[in-house]
């Protein structure tokens, strides 16, 4: 599957689209799921490597809690991604588990530091290099992280994750996807 993912589109466009097969595989696919190892869980947030063509390493976290309770939605997930063979480290996604209205943003707060994402399909994305790093580095020093979005149908959602572990997941897929 991630052969196939890893012809469409370039450069982030084509990332973004790699980040995405690579969560619809874990939430769906049980032959991929051979193809993509557990390295280890860090509290909150879990580490993996899903070795072929292209290499990628991430660190992905489910919200502890989800708001409203009662809205169905699909799978929701916190990514970091490294993707070694494009030379890129770092790049942040959510997968929101809905759709977004056309132009649609997402807000991740932690402490008093905010961020805006901007929405593809389920996907949320940080669109500067520099904001990643920021992000990244915030969520290290910080205790919880709040993602906020709002679908299609205009129901606004708020998912809380711990960050507790993010640091020692972070280390080991640098470790892992190295050169």
């Amino acid at each position: 599957m991630l052969n196939a993912c890893s012809r469409i589109g370039d450069g982030e466009m084509r990332r973004a689209v790699q980040a995405a097969c690579v969560i619809v595989a874990l939430s769906t696919t049980s032959a991929f799921a051979q193809e993509v190892t557990l390295l280890q869980k860090y509290k909150g947030w879990s580490a993996y490597m899903a070795k072929g063509s292209p290499k990628v390493c991430f660190a992905v976290a489910k919200p502890k809690d989800t708001s409203p309770k009662a809205v169905r939605r699909g799978p929701i997930y916190f990514y970091i991604s490294h993707y070694p063979g494009d030379k890129v480290t770092g790049e942040i996604s959510v997968k929101m588990g809905y759709p977004f209205p056309a132009g649609g943003k997402v807000t991740v707060t932690i402490g008093s530091d905010k961020f805006e994402l901007f929405t593809k399909d389920e996907g949320a994305f940080v669109e500067k290099t520099e904001e990643e790093g920021r992000l990244a580095e915030a969520m290290k020093v910080g205790n919880s992280m709040r993602v906020q979005g709002k679908s299609v149908r205009g129901t606004n959602t708020s998912d809380n994750y711990p960050l507790s572990g993010i640091s020692d997941a972070l280390e080991r897929i640098a470790k892992e996807c190295a050169g």
